[in-house]
């Protein structure tokens, strides 16, 4: 019925009455994301006429009513087989500003406009072949990038930037070759790279350093939407960029890793925001080849160094292991190196196991980033052995018994889900240097038999790879209580009582003979053979 009225004003109206009865089926039908089958010829009609109105020169509050309702409309995957013509989607080009003619965005009236016809398109394009094939015919990918070369700095356009930004992520997402036309011919990764930069508001104090301000305000809700639809869209463009080929790639992708820093140093607007933005840092920082992932850590400046020794000095003498990692002004500090990035990760991988659900998708992609940091860059080894490993003191629980990160890791090593236990294994592993007698200090062998059965280590050594040969110190407590630890379980044992100390002599006598005639009876049946007899 709904449908049947506004085709029948869509057809035959003029504007004002167009926009009415269209805000009124956009008010109803807000929320609806299925649809009656029964209606379906009028809702194909009704997208079809729609397209006719937004044709002629209208207002534009009564354009911006037109795609409300197409952007409605095209959740249903069925209305949008006859309507996905090429001059349809020129249409919605045009309305989006995408076309090459339009050289600026001045007129503030038209915005509205734009980010409804960008949301059209997300719809359509997700949900049409046709349409996805189209994209493509009109270099649409080309289109988005020009328009977010004209708004990268106008921070009051960010809806705009949003919605360009997540058609980009669904065009790369479903289709390979506009991943290496974005990254080579559109030079897409500098240019969401300057869109991240500008949603943070970074600003450089060096090469690859940025200026954190930790009393600063949470990004606001649109900034943080915006850089986590970029973060998005980079992944898709750097999903196969594990080597680096040219110095010119190093740099960029030093810059990105920089970036990503920032964004792990900032907050969102809410928690939820918080944890989704890191968590698209985190898959994005997976794809930055390795060894440009030193820039994560960074040298303290003369001031923070002069903290720092300050801080030494503060600590008693005797604490050895604490005054390798000092916290200052919410700086977290280890070896003259600044930590913050990696600690920031550290307890985003905790959060993650504490959830307690989706592990493969929430747990390993930041156990597999600090897997790798720790096995390319010496320092953030050493620092996430002090918090992960630190030395121990008390032995006398199972390791994976407690509340600490390294008991949280040692349970996952025996999960039901091969890959979760395989890549927390593989970082408790690294974390040893791949020494086998190291690793089992701290799991113990019956749960670390898993990952030395895959590595043919079951009788001891160490992995393939190569490290420095710094040695681990152990506490007195441990050295005291080594010579009692089970090997199986990895925790303190009590020496068993012996039973027969607590008997008296007129007991012991009475349980050798009852052993002795025992032994009588096995004989005499023959289960025992005399032991001087010969064998053949």
């Amino acid at each position: 019925m709904d449908e049947e009225r506004a085709l029948y004003i869509v057809r035959a109206g003029e504007a004002g009455a167009i926009e009415r009865v269209l805000r009124d089926y956009s008010d109803k039908h807000r929320a609806t994301f299925k649809f009656e089958s029964t209606d379906e010829d009028k809702r194909k009609k009704l997208c079809e006429g729609i397209f006719k109105v937004l044709l002629k020169d209208i207002p534009t509050t009564c354009q911006v009513s037109c795609l409300e309702v197409l952007r409605i409309l095209s959740r249903d995957k069925k209305v949008l087989v006859p309507v996905t013509t090429k001059e349809n989607m020129q249409i919605l080009l045009r309305l989006a500003k995408l076309n090459e003619s339009d050289d600026s965005l001045e007129k503030v009236s038209e915005f509205p406009v734009i980010v409804e016809s960008l949301k059209c398109l997300c719809n359509i394009v997700f949900n049409s072949q046709m349409a996805q094939q189209l994209s493509l015919e009109l270099n649409l990918a080309a289109k988005l990038c020009n328009l977010l070369r004209k708004c990268k700095d106008r921070k009051f356009i960010n809806d705009i930037k949003c919605f360009d930004l997540r058609l980009l992520f669904l065009l790369s997402l479903l289709h390979t070759d506009i991943r290496s036309q974005l990254r080579y011919e559109l030079q897409g990764l500098p240019l969401l790279t300057q869109i991240l930069e500008s949603a943070f508001s970074i600003k450089w104090t060096d090469e690859y350093e940025s200026a954190i301000d930790h009393n600063g305000p949470p990004l606001s809700p649109q900034e943080t939407d915006c850089a986590i639809e970029a973060l998005k869209a980079l992944f898709n463009v750097t999903v196969d960029s594990w080597k680096v080929h040219k110095e010119s790639d190093s740099h960029q992708f030093r810059v990105m890793a920089a970036v990503l820093r920032h964004c792990l140093l900032i907050v969102g607007p809410t928690e939820d925001k918080t944890e989704e933005l890191h968590s698209n840092a985190v898959n994005l920082l997976s794809n930055v080849p390795v060894s440009c992932l030193d820039v994560l850590i960074c040298p303290l400046t003369h001031e923070e160094t002069a903290q720092e020794a300050t801080t030494l000095d503060e600590l008693p003498s005797d604490k050895t292991a604490e005054k390798e990692t000092v916290l200052k002004n919410n700086t977290m500090v280890y070896n003259g190196m600044n930590m913050e990035a990696i600690h920031v990760l550290l307890n985003f991988m905790e959060k993650r196991i504490d959830k307690g659900s989706s592990y493969r998708e929430g747990l390993t992609p930041v156990l597999s980033l600090l897997t790798e940091c720790s096995r390319a860059h010496r320092n953030i080894r050493k620092f996430l052995k002090d918090q992960v490993l630190p030395p121990l003191r008390d032995v006398t629980n199972r390791p994976e018994v407690g509340s600490t990160v390294r008991n949280k890791l040692v349970r996952l090593m025996t999960h039901v889900d091969l890959g979760v236990k395989q890549i927390a294994a593989e970082f408790l592993f690294v974390l040893c240097k791949e020494r086998v007698d190291s690793l089992l200090k701290y799991t113990g062998y019956g749960n670390a038999a898993g990952l030395l059965a895959a590595r043919g280590l079951l009788a001891g050594g160490r992995g393939d790879n190569w490290y420095s040969e710094d040695e681990d110190t152990d506490t007195e407590e441990y050295k005291n209580a080594k010579p009692n630890i089970n090997l199986i379980t990895g925790h303190l044992e009590e020496p068993m009582p012996n039973p027969i100390d607590e008997m008296t002599e007129e007991q012991k006598e009475y349980e050798a003979m009852k052993l002795v005639n025992m032994l009588d009876k096995l004989s005499r049946r023959g289960d025992v053979k005399d032991l001087h007899q010969d064998d053949g």
